[in-house]
């Protein structure tokens, strides 16, 4: 009976509804991006980040701005860790990458225009030209497309070159359309994205993975923001102080004037 009931739930399970993902609009008809739960002061999940950067996205997109021990100094990684966990690649003269080199990869400008039509950009920057929203919501938004060459599209980036790789994680999801009327002229746009068929994470797993993917690549951005507002609060507190000193002073001076 133990037997039949755990075979019933392996073939049930993946058939269990998932959520579906909403599309709003704002007053002049943009999508609105859904709020990313970013946290970079937490570095376990820069950390996890990094590692899901590395396994999905650096086999066609570098970051050429970011070395990889600067990545092991901020988020506590040991050298050994880091080669475990970051480093799998040979540089071009079949040598392992040392810790202290760039995040670049092999493909080149002219075998991505052959393969994706485009140029695949450096992502380094990427969070502080498009923001962690724009970012999380693009990476949760792909769906089902036949008239797209990988055979997807992304809500957030219409008719994006890139194809989902994160659909084996993700699961895949197809564009439920809505018709309304305005002015007597009938528009068609995306309401919403049902799952048609689940990954091998949960919608919280999968929601929990983008996260840390896009809370490493604000980080990516600009690496010393964390160790910037740390300073901040110590400036901030300086200043406090420096006030009463002054303010002392000034009573010192003007004290037989009043």
């Amino acid at each position: 009976m133990k037997k039949l009931v755990i075979t019933l739930l392996c073939v049930l399970l993946p058939t269990i509804a998932v959520a579906d993902i909403k599309v709003d609009y704002d007053s002049h008809g943009q999508m609105i991006s859904q709020e990313a739960p970013i946290d970079i002061f937490d570095r376990g999940s820069v950390k996890r980040g990094a590692k899901h950067f590395i396994d999905y996205c650096v086999s066609c997109h570098s970051a050429k701005f970011m070395r990889f021990n600067r990545i092991a100094k901020d988020t506590g990684m040991s050298d050994a860790e880091l080669r475990d966990s970051l480093i799998f690649t040979r540089d071009a003269k079949g040598k392992p990458t040392k810790t202290g080199d760039l995040i670049v990869v092999a493909m080149t400008d002219e075998y991505a225009i052959q393969a994706f039509g485009t140029r695949v950009p450096d992502l380094s920057l990427t969070a502080r030209a498009r923001g962690a929203d724009w970012m999380y919501t693009y990476l949760r938004t792909f769906y089902v497309d036949p008239y797209r060459p990988t055979g997807m599209n992304n809500a957030q980036f219409a008719d994006v070159a890139m194809p989902h790789v994160l659909q084996s994680l993700q699961g895949t999801q197809k564009a439920v359309y809505v018709t309304e009327e305005h002015d007597g002229v009938t528009v068609e746009h995306l309401d919403r994205l049902e799952m048609i068929q689940p990954g091998s994470m949960s919608e919280k797993e999968y929601d929990a993975f983008v996260t840390d993917l896009v809370n490493f690549m604000v980080y990516l951005a600009e690496p010393v923001q964390v160790e910037r507002v740390n300073m901040g609060w110590k400036v901030l507190l300086f200043i406090m102080i420096f006030f009463v000193f002054a303010y002392m002073l000034k009573k010192e001076y003007w004290r037989d004037v009043h």
